[in-house]
Formats: structure tokens, sequence, C-alpha cells
């Protein structure tokens, strides 16, 4: 009788092992499948598809610390860098002053010691436009001329002119260590007293769509990452740097012009866009651009695009008029955008992880963002 009870005994224990084997493997199966969910729906069917899988399972083993600091593109400030390494930045983006006491030797082996200090590889960016905004190119221990505006040299000698020096510009980027250049500008204006006219190729709606397919098409074969800007596109507005602009055209307008040169750099691949400050009134007249899901939806619904999307700098004073203070970077990340451009990282670094952790943020919005991020680094050739 007693090893009848001790063989029952032991039976009893072997099927609540087998329950318990079976059970945790069905957890591991459910938070598989979670992860395969995560991995087609933001990354399976988007530009950066062949890395779903590597970005899914980074994206799974990173803090929330982590993956907060990975929204964001940072003004970069050389005696904050240190500090900032804790806050696990997406990246950084340099401005002339940053060059300006430079040769080519001594900032490749700042951005390279800056790459090699951080845990994660950055987003190192660059507004190089050409013509009135160039921040390396402008000074002689980067080139003899700063580069003329695209429009210039299109102008002087066609396609076959502005592809060479755009392989010339974006060869001088690569070899300082950046791998993002904020440009082309895919904003239409035709008209010389227009804010923005300076900086667009000054074409109608047709001949920039084509501009900018190449502009792309140029970067893409230099792999190095180009960033169409300001969607969904300026027009006749004020500078936002100093203020509020308030477009007021119809939806119809942006269809049958604006939206175009964005649709042509996405048909080209184009692995980012940056979002204006702009209020669209036909979209949202309560928000800026930057922070408005209609605006947002746009770009992944009307226009397909499955890249990155980033705001202008969220210090600008069409944003710090417009919005209370400490929301704006939640707002901007809720609204669907990927990453921020900021001058005011720490702030806005507490900002949205206290978002986070008060599930302002959800957790899904999160890693939809950083995943994103992330597979655009694998992308971009950045993790080794």
């Amino acid at each position: 009788m007693k090893k009848v009870l001790i063989l029952l005994l032991l039976l009893v224990i072997s099927i609540l092992i087998g329950m318990n084997y079976f059970n945790n493997t069905k957890v591991e199966k459910k938070d598989s499948k979670k992860e395969e969910i995560i991995e087609n729906k933001i990354i399976k069917n988007s530009l950066f598809k062949f890395y779903s899988k590597e970005s899914a399972k980074k994206v799974k083993d990173m803090s929330v610390e982590e993956k907060v600091g990975q929204l964001f593109l940072v003004r970069y400030d050389k005696t904050q860098t240190n500090k900032y390494k804790d806050y696990y930045p997406g990246g950084y983006i340099l401005f002339a002053k940053d060059f300006e006491n430079h040769t080519k030797e001594s900032i490749k082996e700042e951005l390279t010691n800056l790459q090699n200090n951080n845990k994660y590889p950055l987003i190192l960016g660059v507004d190089e436009e050409g013509g009135f905004v160039t921040r390396v190119s402008r000074f002689k221990n980067f080139r003899e001329e700063r580069f003329k505006s695209p429009r210039a040299y299109y102008d002087e000698g066609g396609y076959e002119l502005l592809e060479k020096m755009e392989n010339e510009k974006l060869s001088l980027l690569k070899e300082l260590g950046l791998n993002l250049n904020l440009a082309p500008v895919a904003d239409i204006s035709t008209n010389e007293d227009d804010f923005i006219y300076t900086r667009s190729f000054g074409k109608d709606a047709n001949e920039t769509s084509e501009f900018i397919k190449n502009m792309v098409e140029f970067a893409n074969n230099n792999e190095i990452n180009s960033c169409l800007k300001h969607f969904p596109g300026y027009g006749n507005n004020k500078d936002t740097h100093t203020g509020i602009a308030i477009d007021e055209r119809s939806y119809e307008s942006f269809l049958e012009n604006d939206f175009k040169p964005f649709k042509a750099g996405i048909d080209a691949n184009v692995p980012s866009i940056l979002v204006s400050h702009n209020i669209i009134n036909c979209l949202d007249s309560s928000k800026p651009a930057s922070l408005s899901q209609n605006v947002i939806k746009e770009l992944r619904d009307t226009l397909k695009f499955t890249g990155i999307i980033m705001t202008d700098d969220l210090a600008m004073s069409a944003v710090s008029s417009y919005v209370d203070e400490n929301v704006a970077a939640t707002l901007a990340i809720n609204a669907g955008n990927d990453m921020i451009i900021t001058s005011d990282f720490e702030k806005m670094y507490q900002e949205v992880l206290n978002a986070v952790n008060n599930n302002e943020i959800t957790k899904e919005t999160l890693d939809t963002a950083v995943t994103r991020i992330i597979a655009w680094k694998y992308y971009s050739k950045l993790f080794k």
C-alpha cells in the first residue's frame, strides 16, 4: 500500500511539473508572438524591412530610460556630451559653431570618440543645404568656397552638375563622421518675397518633385541619410523660428501642390521627413503641424511614408508660445513623431520619461517609435 501511495505521489508531481512546463511554454510562445507582431506591424513592410528582427530584439532588451533617450536628436554641445550619454540620446545635430575652430581631422576624431562613448550608435546630422544654409562648407578648413544652393548649380549646369556637387558635398559629410544631411528642402516657392524662397528650388510642383526625387537618389547612392523638409509645405508663411505661422490654404491646394515633392521623395526611398511648426488650418487649427496627429496621419496614411518622422526644433518660438510648458515633447510623440529635435534635452527627456511612467505615453507608442529608430540605425549601417 505504501508503495502504491508513493507511486501515486510521484505521478501527481510529474503531472504538475508537466503542466508547469506547458504553461511556461505557452507564455514564451505568447511573448514570442507579441515580439513578432511588433516586428511585422512596424518594420516588416517598411523601408527598413530587412532589419525587422534585429530592431525588435534590440528594443525588447532596452530599458524605458534608454528608449526615451532614443527619441531625441539633440542640439550638439561638446561640453555636455559626457553627461548626456547617460540619457542615451538618439543622436545630435551640429551647427556652424561646432565646426568653426576645427579641421577635417579634428572634427572626425571628435565625432568618432562621441560614437564610441555612447551605448547606442548615434545619428549625427547637419543642415548643409548649400547656399543660405551651410554649417560646414562656410569654413575654409573644410572647403575653399561654400557650396552654392542646389538651384544655383541646376541653373548653371542642370542635373549633371548638381549631381557632381551633391556627390562632393555628401562625401565630405561622410568623411567627417556625419550620417544625416537635413536636406533637401521640399517646399514649393516661386515668389522671391517668400521666407523660404532662397532655400527652395524656386520652381513649380512638378519641377520641384523631379528635383526632390533626384536629390534623394543622390544621397541614397552615397549611402548617407537625407531628410525632406518642411512637411506639409511652407508656402509663403513666415519664419517659425520667431513666431507662429498660420497657413490658410485649402486641403486641395496641398494635395495638388505641396504634397507632390514629398511623395516623390517617399517613392525614391527617403528615410526621414521633418515636420514644420506651421499651423495648417485645413488639417488642424489648434496645434502646430509638428504636434498634430492629423498632420502626421497625412504622412503615414495619405503619402504612405514608413520612415522616420521628426519635428523641427521644439524650442522654437512657434511652439513655446503656443503650448503650455512641459507638454510639447509629449504631444509630439503622441501625435506620431518618431524623433524630437531639441535644444532643451534634459528638460524634455524628463518630461517624456514622466509621461511614459504615468502612461500619458503608452508603451506601444514608445516602442513603435523606438523600433523605427533602431531599424533606421541598422539601415544606416551604424550597428557593428
